[in-house]
C-alpha cells in the first residue's frame, strides 16, 4: 500500500534541500580552510643536524638552527604565510638570560629563517618559562635573586621587574628580522611596555600578537616541546582560571587599548566563547591556538581506532574559524592542507 502524505507535504522551508549533494553543500558552505588562515609552530634548539623527535606529539620535532631552512621550504611550499617560534636554550637561570641575549637561540633561529625565505613571517612567542631555571614566565620572588621582596609571597611573580625583561627580549628578537612579538606570560601591562621599547626602539613595525591565556591542563605536551614545566607550583597565579569568562573579556580589551594589534585566544577549543565574544565585540584581528593537548588527543584517539584523525581535525579547525578566528596555530597546520589538497 503506497504510503499516503499527510499534512507536511506542504511544508515550504525544507533546510535540508540544500545539504543533499557534495555539491550543494561545497556551494552553500559559510566556512572553509584554507592556507592563509594557518601558522605553523617550530621548536629551535641548539646543536648541530638536530631533529629530535617529541614524543608527545607526533610529527613534531625540535630542530637545530641548521635544520630550520628545509623546514621553511616545505611551511612556504604549502602557501602556510607565518610560523610562530620557540626557542630552547643551552643554559637557564633564574632571569633566562639567553631570551634576550642576541645571539640566543631565538634571534639565531630569525636569522636562518629570514635567510631562508625573506617573505615568512616570523612570530616570536614572549615568554621566559623555557629560559628559567624555575619554568616560571619571569622573576620569582626567591631569596636566591636579587629582587627578593621578604614582604611578598615566595614564589610570587614580580610583574614589573619581568616587564623589564619583556622588554629587553622583544627588542633583540624584533631586531633580528621578528615580524611579530607575542607575548604569552599574561603579565600584567606586558603590551603597553612591549609597544613602548619597540617604538623607542626603532622597531615600529613590529607587531604585537598578545595572548589571552587561560591556566590549562591542554599544554602538557607543549612542555616536553619546549621543556618548559614549572619546576615548583604551578602558573595560575597570572594565567586566566578556565571558570572565567568575563576576566577574559577585561583582558582582551585592557590589550587592545594597551596597542595590541592581534588578540589571540589559548587554548583555542575549550574557549571558543571567548573567541566568538572577541570576533562580535573588537575589530582587531583574531588569532586562536589549537594547543598541544588538542593535537595530542585527537592523535592518541585515531591511534587507537576511535576517530577518524583527518574528519576530526579538520572538523575542529574548521569550527575554530568558525567562531571567529582570522588565524589558526596549529601542529595540523601542514597536515591539513595536504589533507585539503590545497
Amino acid at each position: 500500500m503506497a504510503y499516503e502524505a499527510t499534512w507536511h507535504a506542504n511544508l515550504k522551508v525544507r533546510p535540508r534541500r540544500l545539504r543533499l549533494s557534495q555539491n550543494m553543500r561545497r556551494l552553500v558552505r559559510e566556512t572553509g580552510l584554507s592556507p592563509d588562515d594557518f601558522i605553523y609552530p617550530l621548536f629551535a634548539r641548539h646543536g648541530q643536524g638536530v631533529k629530535l623527535p617529541v614524543e608527545s606529539l607526533p610529527g613534531i620535532y625540535q630542530l637545530s638552527v641548521d635544520n630550520l631552512a628545509a623546514e621553511v621550504r616545505e611551511i612556504a611550499a604549502l602557501g602556510i604565510p607565518a610560523v610562530i617560534l620557540f626557542g630552547i636554550p643551552e643554559h637557564k637561570d633564574w632571569r633566562g638570560r639567553e631570551n634576550f641575549a642576541e645571539d640566543g637561540i631565538v634571534p639565531r633561529a630569525i636569522r636562518a629563517i629570514k635567510d631562508t625565505d625573506p617573505d615568512l613571517l616570523v612570530i616570536s612567542d614572549m615568554c621566559f618559562c623555557q629560559y628559567t631555571h624555575h619554568g616560571h614566565c619571569g622573576i620569582i620572588n626567591t631569596p636566591d635573586n636579587p629582587h627578593y621582596d621578604p614582604a611578598l609571597p615566595r614564589g610570587y611573580l614580580h610583574n614589573d621587574h619581568t616587564l623589564d625583561l619583556l622588554q629587553q627580549a622583544s627588542l633583540a628578537h624584533a631586531g633580528a628580522g621578528a615580524d611579530i612579538i607575542a607575548p604569552s606570560g599574561m603579565i600584567d601591562g606586558a603590551v603597553a611596555a612591549i609597544r613602548s621599547a619597540l617604538d623607542n626602539g626603532s622597531a615600529q613595525h613590529v607587531s604585537i600578537m598578545s595572548y589571552i591565556k587561560y591556566a590549562s591542563a591542554f599544554y602538557g605536551p607543549f612542555r616536553d616541546a619546549a621543556e618548559s614545566a614549572p619546576q615548583f607550583g604551578d602558573r595560575r597565579q597570572y594565567q586566566l582560571d578556565p571558570g572565567n569568562q568575563r576576566q577574559a573579556f577585561k583582558e582582551i580589551a585592557l590589550d587592545i587599548e594597551e596597542g595590541a594589534d592581534i588578540i589571540m585566544i589559548k587554548p583555542a577549543l575549550p574557549n571558543l566563547d571567548a573567541l566568538s565574544h572577541l570576533r562580535r565585540n573588537h575589530t582587531v584581528p583574531a588569532a586562536a591556538y589549537q594547543v598541544s593537548g588538542e593535537y595530542a588527543m585527537i592523535h592518541a584517539a585515531a591511534q587507537r581506532g576511535w576517530l577518524d584523525l583527518e574528519r576530526v581535525a579538520l572538523e575542529s579547525l574548521t569550527c575554530i574559524k568558525r567562531a571567529g578566528a582570522d588565524m589558526i596555530i596549529s601542529y595540523f597546520a601542514k597536515e591539513a592542507l595536504k589533507w585539503l589538497g590545497a
